[in-house]
């Protein structure tokens, strides 16, 4: 089998193709033929040499990815051969609350830019019937986080997205399935006119409207919004607080427009909103994602897929930040 591994750091470049022999598949473990991965923020970090905990050289990369049962190991209950499987984010977190560290794929464990992989069947959930591998691929990072960050959300709230990524697209998509009002955020009108056909009711382009903060505080007659699905950081945490009812949620996720920025105490405290830190879900956040994403027939919003020889191609594409939706490496 081939995957790719990482040789060094600075970019795409420093990828290599290895060729290994498949593993033999143990007790309670499963032979996963892996058909497409898809790329994520975190994928950049680690390529630059900046992700902490620090990557071994040699990991193969990537968190995500889809593909079929080809063996079972002994004991194996969960799955048959040939059954369609995406992988958990996470895989030491199962479900409740994480109360050890939380091992990670290209860190503690080698990643899904491969061929073949053998795992724990404890670690895959059945991929939703109505997707393609492609399409699978792209939930075990991005969707798990959206549906995370929109905990607790209810039918008529108000919910704030920003830009169009993969988790604030999956959040647009999920909200809306929830029954929430979505205001979305976005730098161009292109952009806005595919939120809008993704379910979100009004767009905000912010380079035209820096202050979309009182943009939002209008389109709500002045109240604000119930929650908001924050993937800026610092940059842009002011105006979120600003677009936020009292008693609102914040839920934290990235820092996608930079760390420079700073909030004041004061601020935050008079605000009166809740700050929530995301770190993507569990197996069983997986689990109610699919089931949620099947139920009410969403499609993950793809922005290229390119084959397996052409990742290096795949991630220099995803790095210039160009893109709108996931970007997916077919196997």
């Amino acid at each position: 089998m081939r995957s790719f591994h990482i040789n060094s750091f600075g970019g795409p470049d420093s990828l290599i193709i290895k060729e290994s022999e498949l593993q033999r598949v143990g007790r309670g473990e499963v032979l996963v033929r892996v058909r497409a991965s898809s790329l994520n923020f975190r994928d950049l970090i680690i390529f630059a040499g900046q992700y902490q905990p620090p990557i071994q050289i040699g990991r193969v990369p990537l968190s995500d990815g889809a593909g079929e049962i080809e063996a079972l190991g002994e004991g194996v209950k969960r799955f048959r051969v040939g059954d369609k499987v995406v992988n958990s984010f996470l895989p030491n977190w199962f479900g409740g609350t994480l109360n050890t560290r939380a091992e990670q794929w290209s860190v503690d464990h080698d990643g899904w830019l491969t061929e073949y992989k053998v795992v724990s069947a404890e670690i895959l959930v059945p991929m939703p019937s109505h997707m393609s591998f492609e399409e699978g691929a792209t939930l075990s990072c991005a969707a798990v986080t959206a549906w995370s960050a929109l905990e607790g959300v209810r039918a008529g709230d108000v919910v704030l997205t920003q830009g169009t990524g993969g988790v604030s697209l999956f959040a647009v998509q999920l909200a809306t399935a929830l029954g929430a009002k979505v205001i979305s955020t976005t730098s161009s009108d292109e952009k806005a006119e595919m939120l809008r056909r993704l379910g979100a009711h009004d767009v905000i382009n912010y380079n035209a409207t820096p202050e979309w903060g009182d943009a939002v505080r209008e389109l709500t007659s002045g109240r604000g919004v119930d929650r908001v699905v924050e993937v800026g950081g610092p940059a842009t945490l002011p105006q979120s607080m600003k677009a936020s009812a009292p008693g609102a949620d914040i839920s934290i996720i990235g820092i996608l427009a930079g760390h420079e920025g700073s909030v004041d105490f004061m601020t935050m405290f008079r605000s009166r909103v809740g700050f929530r830190a995301v770190t993507v879900g569990s197996r069983r956040d997986l689990e109610d994602t699919c089931r949620a994403m099947e139920q009410h027939g969403i499609r993950p919003v793809i922005d290229s897929v390119y084959a397996f020889d052409d990742a290096r191609t795949a991630i220099a594409h995803y790095g210039a930040r160009n893109i709108v939706g996931k970007v997916v490496i077919r196997h």
